[in-house]
């Protein structure tokens, strides 16, 4: 009889998630009209109906909106329980799936996972490197990098692994031609390359000659989501580029590009891990977090 419930349940659930008895069918593998007579069956055991429903949807009622939430949270709370108990037996095992930044990801990220898997036989991870800021808890993913300030949220925790010290970059040629700048008056008469993922690009933060933090926009006709285009566009004498310290290093050393402000007049930005808010964090995700805090700064040169 237990058994019975617990699947009516898992049902109910399944129907809200996916918006319809149809959705849930799809979803368990079953037919529509097995759905809805597990539906009808469990309204019938409590007393009250969850749904209204319509020729072309199901709305949850008050009483079945509170009902989602206690048994979505006991769920929750069993799978969690469900992988403490493996955690504890097995180490560290199952999928792993995370977000980060392209080139972050590849230099800071990957070497990561590579000496994590390699460690430990029975973990999977899935990475996916983009510029796109993905929705943590609707894509799937256990864990995300952000690179900059984050917003407040309930549904997701967060913590800094590290800060990605910045710099100001240009040609020997633009600046020959454009004059070298040294203070924030100065910055506002170059051309810049700019970063950004939508219409809003990313300002730089500075700190002038007073000593005071500033943040900059510059004029700009180029505006690119990807850090390595910014920096091959300032190799072409572009204009002023805000990259990156390690990632202008070479650019330095061979001579294609200099160095205008250093990390003593530019402020470095903060990079996080976050995942989603749940009262277990299980052991392969924490071990990963506690990873890539230990070597994120190392790979990074700092």
């Amino acid at each position: 009889m237990f058994e019975d419930n617990l699947n009516g349940i898992v049902t109910f659930l399944t129907v809200v998630e996916a918006g319809s008895f149809a959705g849930a069918a799809t979803r368990i593998n079953v037919t529509r009209s097995a759905v809805a007579k597990s539906i009808a069956k469990l309204e019938a055991r409590l007393g009250l109906r969850l749904f209204h429903r319509t020729t072309r949807q199901q709305t949850l009622t008050d009483e079945g909106g509170r009902y989602y939430e206690h048994c979505s949270r006991l769920l929750t709370n069993l799978r969690d329980m469900e992988s403490v108990l493996q955690d504890g037996r097995q180490g560290l095992e199952g999928r792993i799936r995370v977000s980060a930044p392209i080139l972050f990801g590849r230099r800071c990220v990957a070497p990561v996972l590579r000496s994590l898997i390699r460690e430990h036989p029975r973990l999977e991870l899935e990475a996916e490197f983009s510029d796109v800021i993905v929705d943590v808890l609707a894509d799937g993913f256990d864990l995300a990098i952000r690179i900059g300030s984050i917003a407040d949220s309930t549904s997701l925790v967060a913590r800094k692994i590290g800060g990605q010290q910045m710099a100001i970059f240009a040609s020997p040629a633009y600046l020959a031609k454009n004059g070298w700048p040294s203070s924030v008056a100065d910055l506002k008469q170059h051309t810049g390359i700019l970063y950004g993922r939508t219409i809003q690009a990313r300002t730089w933060r500075v700190r002038d000659v007073d000593g005071s933090s500033r943040e900059v926009l510059l004029n700009s006709r180029e505006r690119y989501d990807d850090l390595q285009a910014v920096a091959d566009s300032a190799v072409h004498d572009g204009g002023l580029a805000w990259l990156p310290r390690w990632l202008g290093a070479p650019y330095l050393a061979s001579g294609e590009l200099a160095l205008v402000m250093d990390m003593d007049r530019v402020l470095s930005v903060d990079i996080y891990a976050v995942w989603p808010q749940n009262k277990y964090l299980p052991l392969r995700t924490r071990t990963l977090i506690d990873a890539l805090v230990a070597q994120v700064p190392v790979l990074m040169g700092e």
